[in-house]
């Protein structure tokens, strides 16, 4: 699914999401609920500050997946997967679990920017592909042997 249905349908989802914008990891916006307005370059860029920030002072070894900054009027959530990352904002109390649930899935259907490997391939070798990957499936069960009559 591309980026902009993506974000149709997480909108269409989730009540407390106010704007949502998806970029990349060098703040290219792939879709926004605001349009291509400058305030989704905007958000994905404090967005992607906000991300940098909280890397520099995390602690542990994992990557940083997911962000919430509140403030009393409303809150900036930031998820990221890969090279693709995720922000909204919301109102003041939102369910974060939530929110975060609802992007996390967002984030899952959007298709990394250009084709994927598979992609790429010729329709013929796909196919090839497919076949082989069918008989492999059939060559590991196990033969049914039918029972004798017992008359």
């Amino acid at each position: 699914m591309d980026a902009k249905q993506a974000l149709a349908d997480l909108t269409e989802i989730s009540s407390q999401i106010q704007a949502a914008v998806v970029f990349d990891d060098q703040g290219k916006v792939a879709a926004s609920t605001l349009g291509d307005s400058p305030r989704a370059d905007e958000l994905a860029k404090a967005a992607g500050a906000l991300l940098a920030a909280a890397d520099e002072i995390k602690t542990g070894e994992s990557a940083l997946t997911q962000l919430e900054v509140a403030t009393g009027e409303g809150s900036v959530f930031v998820v990221r997967a890969g090279k693709t990352v995720i922000a909204a904002t919301t109102g003041s109390n939102p369910t974060a679990g939530l929110v975060f649930y609802d992007l996390k899935s967002a984030l899952r259907t959007v298709k990394p920017a250009g084709r994927t490997a598979a992609a790429k391939k010729p329709a013929a070798a796909r196919k090839k592909a497919a076949t082989s990957a069918k008989k492999k499936t059939a060559a590991r069960k196990p033969a049914t042997r039918k029972k004798p009559d017992a008359s």
